[in-house]
């Protein structure tokens, strides 16, 4: 008979912190968005990796057919990257790390 497997305990934000910090990023925020919140395709002068930590986000990156992001997921953003964002019925929370 197998053993269940260990439940691990959620990722607080200041683990993320530490570990984003430790992988050279410089700054690392909590990004909260709005229901219905639309952000027309733009782009970031710095690297992004994120965690979307609640509700539900939409991205669409150069173009390509737009991902749905809930809790759990991660995307990542080189500088200087098209993409556009669209946020779900309970908007999103999303960490994020940045780096020039």
């Amino acid at each position: 008979m197998t053993q269940p497997a260990a439940v691990q305990p959620a990722l607080t934000l200041e683990q993320f912190r530490q570990t984003m910090l430790a992988q050279g990023y410089q700054e690392v925020l909590e990004r909260h968005w709005e229901s219905g919140t639309v952000i027309d395709t733009h782009t970031h002068p710095f690297e992004a990796n994120a965690l979307v930590v609640q509700g539900e986000m939409f991205l669409a990156v150069q173009g390509q057919e737009e991902r749905r992001l809930q809790p759990g997921d991660r995307f990542h953003l080189q500088p200087h990257m098209p993409h556009s964002e669209r946020y779900g019925e309970e908007g999103a929370t999303y960490w994020v790390a940045r780096k020039s």
